[in-house]
């Protein structure tokens, strides 16, 4: 729905040739970057072969909405970026910072928390202990998805976190990202393991430092696997600059009575792709799926959510919403699976949209595949929409300036997602990136100066999904079973 935004489709872009983007000899600049081992190289052609076979986007129902031609300066990208070491951010007080620039990775811990247990390795430490390494490599679902599988084969920075079993106080985990110069890549794999009755609070933050003509890559890859009895938020800020190309993929498969908190927030950026998977395959678990997205120029934002019920008495839920300015472009798709066999499930899809000017485009594409209906509660909703000229009239008629007025009401739609993120106060602590970028600022990683990242974050409150009960009826039957 909306105007132009003349785009190839990944069909039309794989015609083209999308695999020469990323020729092979990037594998040998990656692996340099991290000076791992060398017998680590088969790992990375095995992936570089997936890359090399699969389609850009495997469900054929989904290609006519992935936008992402026009990249072909993609080639000149430097998997081994160079340059100094970047000023590290400000560190909360008691938390964890990794930074990763064109340096490499570097790791601050509290010493209470190494005392406690907590391990943080990044890379070239990391393949010092060949388990964890083995483990970060091979991490998540096989390689059948293209742009996951490009991570596992050029990943040029790492972190592994292990968080021991019943740890008494909450884990903080600020992770930064920062692009360097023209046509730097930044490809980083990280894997997540709490132990049992465990607390943590991660975000993963993307910046870069300076104006670039030529395109920058970023690609993350996250495998989480909490154990038992834990709540674990994981949110990500995508900041860098109007010409980075970035592929996220992330993939969580959550333990007995777990609760998962994915929280997403896009401000920039040319190409942004966005991968989520949750699999809810213990007893009592649940995920929360929270994103919203700001486009504006060129932009476009491509997000895939999919949430599979896999045990009994699950718990899912994924909201979008996207504000799309000038010729920007938003495509959300989504798609909750209730496996067969399974009872007491509640599964909820939204996605939603506002355009800000005509030539503003977003599609909306939610599924639903639903192999058993033995006390499931499921359902979805969807609309893209301009903004209503009648809110728009009525903050006008009490002085309020149009981009003014257009502003709180694009505001008051974002907010309905992150009110319900569990991370306190967090509406608060992301409009300002949203103010920079409503005024056509990016929020570019100074040599001197404030630097533009989060400021210390806690747990709060989760939203409430529902309960699997529809009515009287259903629980006597239920009850009866």
């Amino acid at each position: 729905m909306g105007g132009g935004f003349p785009q190839d489709t990944m069909a039309a872009v794989e015609e083209k040739g999308l695999d020469s983007w990323f020729p092979a000899e990037r594998l040998e600049e990656a692996s340099a970057a991290t000076e791992e081992p060398e017998n680590m190289g088969e790992a990375r052609r095995e992936a570089y072969r997936a890359f090399r076979a699969l389609p850009p986007e495997v469900n054929p129902l989904f290609r006519k909405y992935s936008y992402f031609g026009g990249l072909d300066a993609l080639r000149e990208v430097r998997v081994q970026p160079r340059g100094g070491p970047l000023r590290l951010p400000e560190a909360e007080a008691g938390a964890v910072l990794v930074l990763h620039d064109p340096s490499g990775s570097r790791a601050v811990v509290p010493d209470d928390l190494v005392r406690a247990g907590v391990e943080v390795l990044t890379p070239p430490d990391l393949w010092s202990h060949p388990e964890d390494a083995k483990y970060l490599l091979e991490a998540g679902e096989p390689l059948r998805e293209k742009f996951r599988a490009l991570n596992r084969a050029l990943f040029n920075r790492a972190l592994y976190l292990r968080v021991p079993d019943d740890l008494e106080r909450p884990v903080r985990v600020k992770d930064v990202s920062v692009l360097g110069g023209p046509q730097d890549a930044l490809v980083v794999r990280r894997v997540i393991r709490t132990g049992r009755r465990s607390r943590l609070l991660f975000s993963e933050e993307v910046y870069a430092r300076g104006r670039s003509e030529g395109l920058r890559l970023y690609s993350s890859a996250v495998h989480l696997k909490p154990g038992p009895d834990s709540q674990v938020v994981y949110l990500g800020v995508h900041a860098p600059d109007a010409r980075t190309v970035s592929f996220y993929s992330r993939e969580a498969r959550v333990s007995t009575n777990d609760r998962l908190g994915w929280i997403w927030a896009g401000f920039d950026g040319l190409r942004t792709m966005l991968r989520n998977e949750s699999h809810l395959d213990a007893e009592g678990s649940e995920v929360e799926d929270l994103q919203t997205m700001y486009g504006d120029g060129e932009s476009a934002f491509n997000n895939f959510t999919e949430i599979s019920h896999e045990a009994d008495d699950t718990k899912g839920q994924s909201i979008t919403r996207g504000i799309f300015k000038g010729r920007s472009r938003g495509t959300s798709r989504g798609m909750m699976r209730i496996q067969a066999n399974t009872r007491k499930v509640v599964s909820y899809l939204s996605e939603h949209s506002m355009l800000l000017s005509r030539e503003a485009r977003s599609e909306s594409v939610p599924g639903m595949e639903i192999l058993s209906a033995k006390d499931v509660r499921a359902a979805h909703s969807s609309a893209v929409a301009p903004i209503d000229p009648e809110k728009v009239f009525y903050l006008e008629s009490r002085g309020i300036d149009e981009d003014r007025a257009s502003r709180m009401i694009a505001e008051g739609f974002l907010s309905a997602v992150l009110d319900r993120a569990p991370v306190d106060g967090l509406r608060e602590v992301l409009y300002p990136a949203l103010d920079a970028r409503w005024s056509e600022r990016s929020l570019l990683w100074p040599d001197e100066g404030k630097l533009p990242t989060l400021p210390p974050l806690s747990i709060t409150g989760w939203g409430a999904i529902g309960d699997w009960r529809l009515d009287t009826k259903l629980r006597d039957t239920a009850g009866r079973g």
